[in-house]
């Protein structure tokens, strides 16, 4: 997973209820009360190495007000710094003896090793991240992350806060110098993005840098919030000087720099071009996916899904009247219809965010049906800024504050309208919005008994696994009409489509052409948002095969515990488990088979 996205984290809308849990658990069991205190320790150690997260979780106040004037460190040190920490926490939690833990403590001991020890499988190949190993790219890069950091997360209520965002535009520059240093201790690693990458890169740090400094978007985001909260400063020339003086020239260096790495990069798009390749990209697919499978095992899976949601489409489609050609071209027609596209043009966008905004009020109202305790945390959905458009996935979503200081935000990608026809267009909010990201996390920001550290891990297996079982689950609610059904089974064929565009690419040597080839025959997405995907896991490596194979998780768990539990079972009861935080798929199957044999002992 990418910097930014680890970034996205967050809980409980409010701070006063976060002791309350930890401490019902030191009654459980003898050593749970040091156990919590470790946990907590380890968490706020954690912030103050990580100022943006700090922001991110809401805990830049107080005692650590002056993280918020600060960046993380991007270098080589901060690395081995971050390195040296996760194997202090994992050598700390080995150190507990697990016989004087609760049943629930000894659980959650065990989720935090696996979590913290995440990062070490990575410090071997000396990179950052075997997800995403270049440090720059269309997808990653202070260029790319900051700006957007500083206007979605950075919040401004005071006259510090702005204060602040001066403070962090200042230290853009050193960022930016950073990336390029640890970029080019890399080149002799092959560690380079494909030309075509880099040119989308220049494409987007020309487009920050192209405007007059008292234009650029990160001084008008601080005008504009600061005027909306009433906060008197200079804060147009001062935010404009910083760009002026030392963000512009940052970015030229950078420019000169990643302008002479287009000769320097070799010429395959998939993994096996960089030194270790291969190892890199299994130790890739095995963290976001957290299975075993090997990338030929994965391509198979892929393949035979594929075939087998072709066939669920091609029934719909004729009950539609669509019938001539291949599922992929009778997708493709259905994309191309007037009917169902949105003007691209700014109000064209506006209707379609709106649309978005009724289908996320029609599901609540059916949460009822499938879940219990339902958190009604509120949602903001928003166009993807323009500027980072172009490299930016096609839909995301950032997770609330602790402190509620902003709300939970999904975001869409509305470069071109064409690329969402409307009967796609539900589905993607059942999984970004609610019953997917948005619920799943919520619970997580609300659970009874899980420690802050445990609040803030990430595993794209088990949320983007239930996303789309949450497309699926909307579906099952009633929640699709018409021609939408194919937009959901449409969806699902995507992700068995990054099975094996994926392995396809990183594994068999696939190029990006027949990898965006295959993925616009097979789905009828269109040619630029296919090309889109593409060089998104190109880029990020592994992180689409999670998808898919937490789907095929949660719908063989589900109809396991509906098959043992006959009357008894129900999804309110399976959703439950949703509460007790993101666990790596053979401990979410462990605990689901843990739940089952519970719920048979009572009789």
């Amino acid at each position: 997973m990418e910097r930014r996205h680890f970034l996205k984290s967050g809980a409980l809308g409010g701070l006063a209820t976060l002791g309350m849990p930890n401490g019902a658990l030191a009654a459980e069991g003898a050593g749970d009360a040091a156990f919590v205190a470790l946990l907590d320790a380890m968490f706020y150690e954690r912030l103050d190495m990580s100022p943006m997260g700090a922001t991110s979780t809401g805990f830049d106040k107080g005692e650590r007000a002056g993280l918020k004037f600060k960046l993380d460190d991007r270098s080589k040190v901060g690395l081995d710094k971050s390195i040296a920490w996760h194997r202090s926490a994992v050598d700390r939690l080995n150190a507990i003896n697990p016989a004087n833990l609760s049943t629930i403590a000894r659980r959650q001991r065990e989720l935090a090793i696996y979590t913290q020890s995440r990062p070490l499988g990575t410090a071997h190949f000396g990179i950052e991240s075997v997800q995403q190993p270049y440090p720059l790219s269309q997808r990653g890069g202070a260029y790319f992350d900051i700006p957007d950091f500083l206007d979605s997360r950075h919040t401004i209520a005071t006259t510090e806060d702005a204060e602040a965002y001066l403070a962090r535009l200042d230290a853009m520059a050193h960022a930016i110098d950073q990336d390029s240093e640890w970029q080019q201790a890399l080149i002799g690693r092959g560690m380079i993005a494909p030309v075509w990458a880099l040119d989308m890169t220049l494409k987007q740090m020309r487009a920050l840098r192209a405007p007059a400094a008292s234009d650029n978007g990160m001084v008008k985001s601080l005008v504009r919030r600061a005027a909306a909260k009433g906060i008197a400063g200079d804060w147009a020339s001062r935010a404009a000087a910083i760009v002026t003086g030392k963000v512009y020239p940052a970015l030229d260096r950078q420019i000169a720099f990643v302008e002479g790495l287009r000769a320097q990069s070799p010429a395959v798009d998939g993994n096996s071009r960089v030194l270790d390749g291969v190892a890199i990209y299994a130790a890739a697919l095995a963290e976001a996916t957290t299975t075993t499978f090997s990338p030929d095992e994965v391509h198979r899976i892929g393949l035979a899904q594929v075939a087998e949601l072709t066939a669920q489409l091609d029934v719909v489609l004729r009950a539609a009247g669509l019938t001539q050609g291949s599922v992929g071209e009778r997708l493709t027609e259905l994309n191309r219809r007037p009917d169902q596209l949105y003007p691209n043009t700014d109000e064209g966008r506006a209707a379609l965010i709106a649309s978005l905004n009724v289908g996320v009020e029609g599901m609540r109202a059916r949460l009822p049906l499938a879940f219990n305790d339902i958190p009604h945390d509120p949602l903001e959905i928003r166009r993807v800024p323009p500027e980072i458009q172009d490299g930016a996935p096609n839909g995301y979503y950032y997770r609330a504050p602790l402190d509620g200081s902003r709300p939970a935000i999904y975001w869409i990608n509305l470069r071109d309208t064409g690329d969402w026809p409307k009967y796609g267009l539900p589905d993607l909010t059942y999984h970004e919005g609610i019953p997917g990201h948005h619920l799943q996390l919520s619970y997580v920001n609300h659970a009874g008994k899980l420690p802050l550290l445990l609040r803030n891990v990430f595993n794209s297996a088990y949320t983007e696994g239930w996303a789309l079982y949450a497309e699926q689950l909307a579906g099952e609610l009633g929640a699709f009409s018409g021609i939408e059904q194919a937009g959901y089974l449409q969806s699902l064929l995507f992700r068995a489509t990054r099975l094996v565009v994926d392995t396809g690419m990183h594994a068999k040597r696939w190029s990006r052409e027949k990898a965006t080839a295959y993925m616009v025959a097979t789905t009828g997405f269109p040619q630029g948002r296919s090309a889109s995907e593409i060089d998104r896991y190109i880029c990020m490596i592994g992180q689409a095969c999670s998808y898919k194979i937490g789907h095929n998780m949660w719908v063989r768990l589900r109809e396991r515990a509906k098959a043992e539990l006959g009357p008894k079972f129900s999804l309110g009861w399976f959703h439950d488990v949703l509460k007790e935080g993101i666990l790596p798929l053979a401990m979410l199957e462990r605990r689901v088979d843990e739940r089952i044999a519970e719920a048979k002992a009572k009789g």
